[in-house]
Order: structure tokens, then C-alpha cells, then sequence
């Protein structure tokens, strides 16, 4: 390196600096992008969007070739700087050079380079995914052997680099953070049945019951006129059939089939009546609403 002219040392130490930018930015984008948005360029089979989300599939390897490349240039860098201000003012060139170049790589290689790529991540990862997925392969062994030592650091303190899934799902008050935020995307109306939804799961049966005193159903053990005239009032879809009391009920009729036996011409009675009916789901308090209506709405 000493046979090299100062021209060629300042260029060279111009494109480490360039060489430093490019990781530090690689690496500001690539976690700084919107995981959602990247899975749905996925899904679309965008190329580049798929070989980015290969690279953040394991972070350690990815982290590690970017630390890697910009430590080695840095280091680089600042070798030949010394170099080049020893021979320009001597010894004290020494110190020049290191407070001179903390500065640059401060200003041009790190905050400037680190700022543009989290305003901007997706203009940046992209294209540089086609820069590191290659050094990787290249620089394997080396990463091997850093995560391995990684690795045996973090894997006591319960830290597991190989699982990311876990670190990207959402919980329901981040999921309402998120529609909440989305006032450009999602008009107002959609987004309250959206939280409605998300409220659903804090919700029990008991927020919904109906109290017991207006509770609308048939004694069946009336007359069967009465039973007869009780049908053709109530404006239920659902019709409670109890005996003698609303705490021991015996069937729930729906409307449609109460209307068919009423038009029907076969003989009428309390017995063809129960027969349309059909068992009550008993319900306990406290229960999650959800688990309920899933379960009338789809069986489960």
C-alpha cells in the first residue's frame, strides 16, 4: 500500500466511505420495512420483494454480513487515512486523520446514509438485497463462525435467532393501534365494525341476555287456543316454550316454522307443536360471547 500514490489512496479511501454508506443503510432498511406490506408483494410473486424476505428470514446471518462488510471498510479506511496524513503532516497527522475521519463516517457514512434509509427503507432494501444475498454465501464461513459464538451468548439469556415469527404477530390492542391509524385506507364506517370485531372478544353473554322479566315466550301448558293466539303475537324469531315457568324452558320455536304449523291443515296439538321446536342451548354466565355465536352460527 505504500507504493500507491496519493491520488490512488484518497480514491480508494472514497469508495470505502461509499462501500461504508451502503451498509449502513442496507442495514437501516432491511429493519426498517413494513413487514405487511412486504408480505403482500409476496404474495403478488414479486421477485425482489421474495428475496428480501428470504434475507430477514434469518437476521443473524443477514446482520452479520452487513457488521461484517462495515467494519472491514471502516477498519480499511481508516488505515489508509492514517497513511495518507502521516505522509502530508507526519506523526501528527495521526491524530488528524482520526478525528477527521470520525467525523466524515459520522456525517456521510452513518447518520445520512441511516436517516435516508428509514425515511425511505423499501427504495433502499430492494436493491440492496441483490448485494447481500451474494456476500453472504461469500463471507459463510465467517458468519458461521460469529453467530456460533452469538449464539452460545444469547441462547442462555432464552434469545432464539433462528424464530422471528413470533416478533412480528400482533396483539389485539396493537391490531386496533393499526386500524385505528388507517384513516387513509379504511373509511370510518368499516373501521367501527372493525373495532366492534375486536371488541367482540371482550365481550360475555351476559352483556347481551335479556332480563328474565322481559322475556316473551308460551306457556304450554295453557289451553291450545291460547297457545294458538300467543303465536299469531308474538314478533320474536325465536320463541321461547317453557311449562309454567320461564325458568324451566322445554324448546325454542323459530317464527318460520310457527308459521308453518299455524297455516298447515294437518290436525294441530301440543305434541305436533313441541315437534317443531327444538332442545334450548343452556348458556353459562361469564362466558365469551364469540365462543357462543360461532358455535350457533357454524358449529364449531
Amino acid at each position: 500500500m505504500n507504493d500507491l500514490s496519493n491520488t490512488s489512496l484518497l480514491l480508494i479511501l472514497l469508495g470505502l466511505l461509499v462501500l461504508s454508506a451502503f451498509f449502513s443503510s442496507s442495514e437501516t432498511s432491511m429493519m426498517s420495512l413494513n413487514r405487511y406490506q412486504l408480505r403482500h408483494l409476496v404474495s403478488k410473486n414479486n421477485r425482489t420483494a421474495k428475496l428480501v424476505d428470504y434475507l430477514l428470514k434469518r437476521p443473524d446471518k443477514l446482520i452479520s454480513a452487513i457488521l461484517i462488510g462495515n467494519n472491514f471498510v471502516n477498519i480499511l479506511a481508516s488505515a489508509i487515512a492514517t497513511i495518507l496524513a502521516i505522509r502530508v503532516w507526519g506523526d501528527t497527522g495521526i491524530a488528524i486523520a482520526t478525528i477527521t475521519l470520525t467525523i466524515i463516517i459520522l456525517i456521510f457514512a452513518e447518520v445520512t446514509p441511516k436517516t435516508m434509509a428509514a425515511l425511505h427503507p423499501k427504495k433502499i432494501a430492494f436493491p440492496a438485497a441483490y448485494v447481500l444475498n451474494p456476500l453472504i454465501k461469500v463471507f459463510s464461513p465467517l458468519i458461521w463462525l460469529v453467530n456460533l459464538f452469538t449464539n452460545l451468548i444469547l441462547k442462555p439469556l432464552g434469545v432464539n435467532t433462528t424464530n422471528t415469527e413470533d416478533k412480528e404477530a400482533l396483539n389485539p390492542e396493537e391490531l386496533r393501534t393499526v386500524v385505528l391509524e388507517s384513516s387513509k385506507v379504511i373509511p370510518r364506517r368499516h373501521r367501527n365494525m372493525l373495532l366492534s370485531i375486536l371488541d367482540l372478544e371482550k365481550v360475555t353473554v351476559d352483556d347481551i341476555m335479556i332480563p328474565r322479566q322481559e322475556i316473551s315466550g308460551i306457556d304450554i301448558s295453557e289451553s291450545f287456543d291460547q297457545i294458538m293466539q300467543a303465536l299469531k303475537r308474538i314478533q320474536h324469531t325465536r320463541i321461547l316454550l317453557y311449562k309454567n315457568d320461564p325458568d324451566h324452558p322445554i324448546g325454542i320455536l323459530h317464527s318460520k316454522k310457527a308459521l308453518k304449523f299455524i297455516t298447515s291443515n294437518v290436525e294441530k296439538n301440543k305434541a305436533q307443536l313441541l315437534q317443531h321446536s327444538v332442545e334450548p342451548y343452556f348458556v353459562p354466565t361469564g362466558n365469551p360471547l364469540h365462543t357462543h355465536l360461532s358455535r350457533l352460527l357454524w358449529g364449531e
